[in-house]
């Protein structure tokens, strides 16, 4: 959301409430809450120049978001006094309503980076528990290509009838990587052997 886009939905509120009458509480109650979603929603999609927290950015938008609701009631009431016309009533709720849907479009982008981060992390943590079984398995692994000259991973697989295609790819790279085996061919035509040493 746009600074000025902000400011300008914020005057345009001040000017459809002038037409209140002078001492309604109303009038009063409305502009505050227009104020605090005017703050709240400058921290929220700046960025970030205070350096604030994700958890702060998310106290920002929940308060915006309730803020908005209010707000919504407070038209509704507005609009049975006949103070004004529907139609102002309407353009202020969809334009706040803008404002509500960038706040859950923004939660959402972020929250999917995060969901990669903590299942990385329970891949990992998987991962490093079964490190005593990895072991073993690539001791196997390595043993079946000392009697076989080269082999695909769905025989390993036939091997290891419980370990799923892509842990034993995981193995065979670990092995790959400290260079006690090599890859052949590509695709479907994919095999491992023990890596031959230059003479």
């Amino acid at each position: 959301m746009d600074k000025d886009y902000l400011i300008k939905l914020t005057l345009g509120l001040y000017r459809v409430t002038e037409l209140f009458p002078a001492r309604e509480p109303l009038k009063f109650s409305i502009r505050e809450k227009a104020n605090q979603i005017l703050a709240d929603s400058l921290l929220f999609f700046t960025k970030n120049p205070l350096n604030l927290k994700e958890k702060q950015k998310k106290n920002f938008s929940e308060q915006i978001l309730k803020n908005i609701e209010i707000l919504g009631a407070y038209f509704k009431i507005a609009q049975t006094q006949n103070w004004l016309k529907k139609e102002n009533f309407f353009i202020l709720k969809r334009e706040y309503d803008k404002i509500k849907e960038g706040i859950i479009q923004e939660l959402k982008e972020k929250a999917f980076p995060t969901r990669i981060i903590k299942e990385e992390r329970e891949e990992a943590f998987a991962e490093n528990s079964s490190l005593p079984m990895k072991k073993e398995r690539c001791k196997k692994i390595l043993k079946v290509l000392s009697r076989k000259e080269k082999a695909q991973v769905w025989e390993f697989k036939q091997i290891f009838p419980g370990v799923s295609k892509r842990t034993l790819r995981r193995d065979l790279d670990f092995l790959l990587n400290r260079g006690l085996i090599e890859r052949i061919g590509d695709k479907n035509n994919t095999f491992y052997r023990l890596k031959r040493k230059i003479s």
